[in-house]
Order: structure tokens, then sequence, then C-alpha cells
């Protein structure tokens, strides 16, 4: 029968050489125990009449290659496939499926000592694992191309390689280093491998393959249906303009063929799909080999400029959903005008939500290649690129890069003076943003000057209830609250907490910040029970609201232990002030203005408790890098030079200590005046120690 079925057909092709092979091998082997292996069966076609051919040329009785599958008793046929619905079709059951996972971690190790018979380190080959996702034929052809190069190749230099860059890697994917106990005629490099799939769907199912060039631009895992559902699909008339067309039952097909063929996997609800990282990379590759890599580019930041919105508080959640895919942005740059200004948006808005979660180094990265690209198209004067200036000031402010900041916002107002007005509320914004500035870098009479002018340009605006009128009487209420005034302070900052908890509500990080702002107002005016109460709301909400390791939330960690050395708490303040160090040093580095704060605050709990040669050695750490980044004369290094004075009389080292208050006295004259209370509190421990008080200091005051 299948003699003449192979006759009568004529045909010339791989189905009929698999005819001739199965009924030469059933003739000789009847009745022996027999296992069939049929590999990559993944064309349906092969094994089944499809509805194409059932309106085509074809004859009505061509043989079905399924129907000449041995059936025996005696036998077994294993089918590989990466196609799920074939492999139903042939066994019949979803129960004979044998899904293949990805390696573990000890098979992927066992594998590579097979193949290059010993592994000097582990971690090497661990990191080699982690690189090519535990993929069999990865690191297969990963240990091939190693061994056929040694000296010279080694398994971390490979790692190296293949993470250089995306050149380095397709390179290094593209080798075909060949496998005597695979077919001669079989590529063994994934990337060919992966190709000859990737070309069979675009022909079968075209719709799905453009799904699947879409998809290959997201990071890889946590893919939204909500951003691929009616995205990918072109228009009849244009073959080149993507628009929101489909339907759900478009979608839905497109995904099964996807995840039929494990090129894509899908979340338990359905609604997030992840692809696996070399299957990502190869549909890139792929899709610049036929010139289409441009065009998805074009589509992708399109699609992220219209969903990914502005970082502000109510549009978080969005935002972290959707941070990682706006990541991947960067990586997917087009070369087209109006897509470079839609790519630059996106790195904007992304680069915003990064700095209010505290990720200084990600939002600047992002809002650099932003103002980058926005300079070259739109040019210096606009709007966008103003703003740019503007976001990357705030950022360098957050670094505690006070210069570089108050370079940035002077560029910004000068710009924004000039195409928006100085009435403008962008314009208002810049001067606020100098004010905070020239705060951080200790001018508090220029600080209060310039925020005392945006207050009012705000209130004449936006009005007094308005978010950033109420954020001018906080800023205004730390100036007064640093120049000493604490009576006034504490009454801007009660008037910008009610404020907020109207605007904004009470868990915005704007109000819970005001509530710590209050509480160090009311430690310094010795309330240390209702400070240490605020301290707490507003470390507990930022916990909530922005994680334990936010910027905001390890200050308020400091807060709260200034509060319980000031009640003698010294084991539970030393504990709150490590925790917060630690943090700050993990997220901010160590020469971070805020890390050397609570470094200074470490050491003088080290004081209180009688730790003196400890809590010196931190005070010279900090000194040291206080004068490097923000100069001798900064009030938060006077702080620093008057605690060091303390520690060193409690050492007895009266000369130096004396010395060293003395030196502080004057500059804290000079900068801050002769009536601020830390220049009355050195003058009041000068004259002591000068009429020979050698009493130890068991809490600083200053």
């Amino acid at each position: 029968m299948i003699a003449e079925a192979t006759k009568m057909s004529g045909w010339d092709d791989p189905k009929a050489d698999i005819l001739r092979l199965v009924y030469n091998w059933l003739s000789h082997n009847r009745n022996r125990h027999w296992l069939m292996i049929v590999d990559n069966a993944d064309d349906e076609s092969v094994f089944f009449k499809s509805r194409a051919a059932s309106i085509s040329d074809e004859p009505e009785d061509l043989p079905i290659l399924s129907d000449f599958l041995p059936q025996s008793p005696n036998g077994s046929i294993l089918f590989t496939s990466r196609n799920r619905d074939v492999a139903y079709k042939l066994t019949g059951d979803f129960d004979s499926i044998i899904e293949v996972n990805p390696m573990s971690e000890d098979d992927a190790l066992a594998l590579l000592r097979k193949k290059l018979g010993s592994i000097a380190r582990q971690d090497e080959a661990t990191e080699l694992i982690h690189a090519l996702d535990s993929m069999p034929l990865a690191l297969t052809q990963a240990a091939a191309f190693i061994k056929q190069r040694k000296p010279r190749m080694s398994i971390s230099k490979y790692t190296e390689q293949i993470r250089r860059s995306d050149d380095n890697r397709a390179w290094l994917l593209e080798k075909d280093v060949g496998d005597i106990r695979r077919d001669s005629r079989a590529s063994n490099s994934i990337m060919a491998t992966w190709h000859i799939s990737f070309e069979y769907i675009r022909q079968k199912w075209p719709t799905a393959a453009r799904l699947l060039s879409l998809m290959s631009l997201f990071d890889r895992q946590g893919i939204p249906e909500s951003l691929l559902q009616g995205r990918y699909a072109r228009r009849k008339d244009d073959d080149a303009d993507l628009t929101d067309v489909g339907n759900n039952a478009d979608f839905d097909d497109d995904i099964q063929t996807l995840t039929s063929f494990s090129l894509v996997e899908m979340s338990v609800d359905g609604r997030e799909f992840e692809m696996h990282r070399l299957v990502q990379f190869s549909t890139k590759k792929w899709l610049e080999l036929k010139n289409e890599l441009e065009l998805w580019n074009e589509t992708y930041v399109t699609l992220m400029d219209k969903n990914y919105p502005k970082g502000k508080y109510e549009n978080w959640p969005t935002c972290q959903m959707l941070f990682p895919h706006a990541e991947a942005v960067l990586n997917n740059k087009p070369t087209e005008a109006g897509a470079l200004k839609a790519w630059a948006s996106v790195l904007h808005k992304a680069a915003l939500y990064a700095k209010e979660m505290g990720q200084y180094s990600k939002a600047r990265d992002m809002g650099s290649h932003a103002l980058q690209v926005r300079e070259a198209v739109l040019g210096g004067e606009h709007k966008d690129t103003l703003s740019s200036f503007n976001n990357i000031g705030n950022v360098l402010f957050n670094q505690g890069r006070y210069d570089e900041a108050e370079e940035m916002h002077e560029r910004a107002l000068e710009g924004r003076k000039r195409v928006l007005g100085v009435e403008h509320q962008d314009t208002i914004n810049s001067f606020n943003n100098i004010g905070n500035v020239l705060f951080n870098q200790g001018r508090y009479d220029e600080a209060e000057e310039m925020h005392e002018r945006v207050l009012e340009g705000r209130k004449r605006v936006l009005g007094v209830e308005h978010q950033d009128t109420i954020n001018s009487f906080n800023n205004i209420g730390n100036v007064l609250f640093n120049q000493g005034r604490y009576d006034e302070a504490e009454e801007m900052h009660k008037r910008a907490l009610e404020g907020r908890k109207r605007v904004l509500g009470v868990e915005h990080p704007d109000t819970l910040q005001s509530l710590n702002n209050l509480g160090t107002v009311l430690e310094l005016q010795g309330r240390y029970n209702e400070a240490e109460a605020m301290h707490k709301r507003a470390l507990e909400g930022k916990k909530r609201v922005l994680g334990v390791e936010h910027p905001d939330t390890l200050r308020g960690l400091s807060s709260l232990g200034i509060v319980l050395r000031r009640q003698g708490r010294y084991n539970e303040a030393e504990a709150m002030h490590k925790r917060a160090l630690e943090g700050e040093k993990r997220v901010l580095g160590e020469s971070h203005p805020n890390t050397l704060v609570s470094m200074g605050n470490l050491a003088l709990t080290y004081l209180a408790q009688g730790h003196c040669k400890d809590a010196e050695a931190l005070q010279v750490q900090v000194l040291e890098k206080q004068k490097m980044k923000l100069g001798a004369d900064h009030p938060s290094t006077l702080v620093t030079m008057h605690d060091h004075a303390l520690t060193l009389r409690d050492l007895r080292r009266t000369n130096d200590a004396l010395s060293l208050m003395e030196n502080c006295y004057e500059l804290k004259l000079r900068v801050l005046g002769d009536q601020h209370p830390r220049t009355l509190n050195s003058r009041k421990r000068l004259e002591r120690w000068r009429g020979k008080d050698v009493q130890p200091t068991k809490q600083n005051d200053s």
C-alpha cells in the first residue's frame, strides 16, 4: 500500500523518503521490539491534510503520512516537537505529552562537565548557565566553542563576550560547531535553529509572527496583554502602517500558536506573557535580517509613550508594572524623528518615576538619554528639552551633587523665562528648585528669599490650596528651621501638613514627609514624646508606601534615632542609625550627604555611650568627606566639627578640642550669624572650656 501510494503521488520530496523508510523498515522488523523517533515534528501539514490542501490542486486521494505511522504492540514512537497542538494530534492524549522544562542548575552543571571534561570554578560555570538560561543546545554549543579554542578561551571569557554586546552574542550563537551524533544536514547553531521556526510561523501564521515581533521588544517578563491585543495587525491598504485593529479571537489564536511552539509562556491568569531570553534575542536578530527591526522599534516606542503615565503618586502602580518595559526602550532606539520624540518621552517619564522611587542612577541615565535626543530633535529651547534639564537637575540634587544641580536648574530657568514667561507654572517650579539647591548648599538667607518669591507666585497663579503652593509652605519651614527659628518653622510645617492631608491624603509621600519635618522641629524644641510619635507615624507610612530601602524611609530611621538618643535610649538609637547607615550606603553611596549625616548621628550615639574612640573614627571620616563634597564652611560640616570637638574633649585632648571649637565658632559666626542657636551653642561651649570645665559630654546639644 505504501509503495503504491508513493508511485501514485510521484512525490520527490521528504514525505516520500519518510514513507519509503517506514515501509522498508517494517518489512524487515515486524516481529522485533522497536522504538521509532520522529524528531522535530513541528509542521502539521507533513502529517495531516490541511484546509488549504482541500482547495488546492492536490489529488483528493493523496496519502496522509499519519495514516502510515506504524501501529504495533511490539513498538513505540517517540515524537519531539515544539508545537503542542501537533503533539496532541499525533498522540491523541495530553497525558501522553511530556513537557521538557528548562534544565535545573545541577543538570546544567552536569551537562557542562560532560562536554568540557572538568570545570575549574563552579561559580563561573553557574554564571554561564544563567547567561544562557540553562538551555541545553546553547550550553552544548558554548562548551564545544570553548573546547575548540582552549587555552585562549575559557568559561569566564565566553560569558564575558556573550554579555558584552548584541553583536558578540549573535556571533557566538550563530557559530555551528557540529555534533557527529546529529543529522549532518541539521544546524547546531542556536540562531539558525530558531530562525527556521520563526520563518515557518511567518509563512503559515503571519499575524502570530507579527505578535512575536512586537513581544520581542518588551522586557522578556511580565508583558501585559493590554499592550499587545490589537497593537500588531497591519491595515489592508498600507502594509507598513500598524494600527489598533484586531479582535479577541485573533489575539487568542496567535497566542495559542506561540505558546504551542513554546516561544511564549503565559501567567496563570493568562494576562501576562514572557519569552525565553535567547528566543527573544534571536527574534530581534531575525527581524534585523528581514529589515523589519526599525519598523517594530517605532511601533514599540510609540506604544510605550501612549501608555506610560507621568510619575505622579496616583500613577505609581502602572509606572511600576511598566517600568521594566520602559527600561527596554533604551535598547530599542529608532531613527525616524517622530519615533525618536516618543522614545525620549518614554525615558523622560520613566526617569521621573525612578527618581520618585529613589533609583537615582537609573533616573539620571534615562533622563540624560532623553535630554540628548530632545536637544538634537527639538532644539535647546523647546519646552520638553527644558523639562529634561529640570528633571536631571532634580536627580543631581537628590544625588547630593548640588553645584551640578544648580547649573542644570539655571539653564532650565533661563530657557523657561524666555519661552514660557516668568509667571508660567514651570518657570515658578524652576525658581523653587533653585531655592532647594541654595538651601542644601547652606545658603539659607538666599534660599528663604527665593522660596518667599515662589510662594507669592504660586498663590497668584495656582491658588493657596494647590499642591505646589502647599509645598512652598513646607520649603519655607525647612529654611526657618535651619535658621534656628523653630517657632516660625513649626507654624509653617503645621500649615503644610494640614494642607497636604486635605489635598493629597494622609498616605501621600509628601504628607508623610511633613510629619517627619514637624517631628524634627518638636525634637529641637525639647518635646521628645510628641516628636517620637510623629517620626514613628511617618516611618511606618513610608515603609508601606515607599518601601524599606527608599532614601526617604532611611532618612526617617535616622530621624527617629536622633529622638531616641535625646531621650537617653542609646541602644535603640544605635540600632536605628546602623540600619539607616547601611541602607544609605547601599542605595545612595558612602559619600552622599545623607549617608554622612547618618554616620555623624551614629558617632554621637557612640559618644553618648562612652565609646569615644569609635565616635572619633567615624567623625574623622565624615569631616574629610563633607569638606570635600560640601565645603569646609557648609553648615553640615560645621555640625560635625562641633561634635568632633566634643569627642576630643572627652578623650582628654583638651588643646585639640579647644582649637577645633574656636575654629568652628568663627565659621558659624560668618556663615550662620551670631544669634543662630548653633552659633550660641558653640560660644557656650567655649566659655565653659576656657573656664577649665572638663565634664565629659554625655549627650550632644548641638
